[in-house]
């Protein structure tokens, strides 16, 4: 293991480039994966009513939230992250 590149910086390999990738496409299959898990999660709670899918409710239903409001930044700073990855 070398050590060199953490005392001397010089000794660094360069960076690679930032790719580019299409957050949206990820960011949508992330959204339907908790949605799909929260809707199993409440078929279970109903049929159950316990803590533990309750619990499940909760979680799924803040990864979807999550999911969304990723979507919303995805679409407002489309435009920074394509250009970093352009370069």
């Amino acid at each position: 293991m070398k050590f060199a590149p953490i005392y001397d910086p010089n000794a660094r390999r360069t960076s690679p480039k930032p790719m580019q990738v299409d957050l949206h496409k990820v960011f949508i299959i992330g959204t339907i994966c908790w949605a799909i898990a929260l809707i199993v999660s409440i078929i279970g709670f109903s049929m159950t009513h316990t803590a533990s899918f309750h619990q499940a409710v909760f979680i799924c239903g803040c990864g979807v939230l999550v999911g969304i409001v990723l979507l919303i930044w995805e679409h407002f700073d489309r435009s920074d992250y394509r250009r970093l990855g352009a370069d």
